[in-house]
């Protein structure tokens, strides 16, 4: 990351410093106001001091919790010390976008129809990485139009970042105890994005917590992945395993997993701060290919390049075809049996990926042993 041209280092005394803080005051107030105008309903500042979080983030990796994403411990401490990744960060931009498709089906009714595959609702339109990637990009352009280059550097999911510590410290919501980001006035369905930078822009005021006596997400959870208030066992995690695992789901959770096959919103559909959530506007984010409410055989019926046709532009496609085969074949052992459940799963008896294959035949075991 280049310094800012425009921008001394150290101001040569307090005059030089009020300038400086009344500019980044003016600024930080186009940046959000440009952020508003470029889609994103909140923007927030933070410094760069992750410490508390650091802790937090190291005990929950030293009990295992993180599974076999081996990521969340490759990159060591860039990714809670924003200026090791990013060598002259001082500042973060974090940015939230709604997400919650108002066409989509409902969900919670969906959960009750066991030959219906449930999609995690931020799954259902278009990736939104590129997406905000590509509008916090034009927002780094504007920022730079404005008061000339500057050191920063955008991101989306995309590195070691702690994103929803960040946002937190930006004043945008606080993690919650099942350890998504919650916003007072629009809940909890919504994505985040960062720009780091070197403009030492005014920080806002972290938001506080106010999950209070609250443990609805506790208690709804399908496999009781939260093991503590604000602490998440990923190994049990649904979303987890039907996204970031590429091995076999361990036996003893496939009943608990229904029929949910990319991703659980369970604990979010049951927190009370998301009776304040709003529909998206971004028509991107809108249901594709009839995502919301699928049929699971029709779904095990597709080949892999209808997978990767139908999820073109979708974050679907990053588990893989095997992925997506083994999270159905789960589905369909928990739904009701029937001949056509039955010669669906018959039908992959001999793919060719052996974890596949394996999950399948649990399905026809479930099946086989029921009265």
């Amino acid at each position: 990351m280049k310094r800012s041209v425009n921008l001394p280092t150290e101001p040569k005394n307090s005059d030089e410093g009020q300038k400086l803080a009344a500019d980044m005051d003016d600024l930080a107030g186009h940046i959000r106001t440009w952020g508003r105008e470029l889609g994103f309903q909140q923007l927030g500042f933070s410094d760069i001091n992750l410490a508390e979080h650091e802790i937090h983030l190291n005990n929950w990796l030293s009990k295992g919790f993180h599974g076999e994403m081996h990521y969340m411990q490759r990159h060591g401490t860039r990714r809670s010390r924003p200026q090791e990744l990013e060598p002259g960060t001082l500042r973060v931009i974090s940015a939230r976008m709604d997400y919650l498709p108002e066409t989509a089906a409902d969900i919670e009714s969906l959960l009750t129809e066991p030959t219906v595959g449930v999609v995690s609702r931020y799954a259902l339109g278009r990736d939104y990485h590129k997406l905000m990637r590509k509008r916090l990009q034009k927002l780094a352009d504007k920022i730079e139009e404005h008061s000339g280059p500057f050191g920063y550097r955008v991101f989306v999911d995309s590195a070691p970042v702690l994103e929803k510590a960040l946002a937190e410290k930006a004043g945008l919501g606080w993690i919650g105890k099942h350890s998504n980001l919650i916003n007072q006035q629009a809940g909890s369905w919504f994505f985040l994005g960062e720009i780091y930078t070197d403009l030492p822009l005014s920080v806002d005021q972290p938001a506080s917590e106010h999950c209070g006596e609250c443990t609805r997400c506790i208690d709804i959870c399908p496999t009781k992945a939260i093991v503590a208030p604000f602490t998440v066992d990923a190994r049990r995690c649904i979303s987890y395993l039907t996204i970031e695992l590429r091995e076999s789901i361990p036996e003893e959770l496939r009943p608990l997993m229904g029929n949910r096959i990319y991703g659980c919103d369970d604990c979010q559909l049951v927190c009370p701060w998301n009776r304040f959530a709003q529909p998206t506007q971004e028509k991107d984010f809108e249901p594709r290919q009839g995502l919301d409410a699928p049929q699971l055989i029709e779904l095990f019926q597709w080949s892999e390049e209808q997978f990767l046709q139908r999820t073109e532009g979708s974050a679907i496609r990053r588990i893989g075809f095997d992925c997506w085969l083994r999270n159905i074949s789960v589905a369909l052992g928990n739904a009701p049996t029937s001949d056509a459940v039955i010669d669906a799963l018959e039908s992959r008896l001999k793919y060719g990926s052996e974890m596949v294959r394996e999950h399948v035949e649990w399905a026809l075991k479930n099946h086989n042993n029921r009265p």
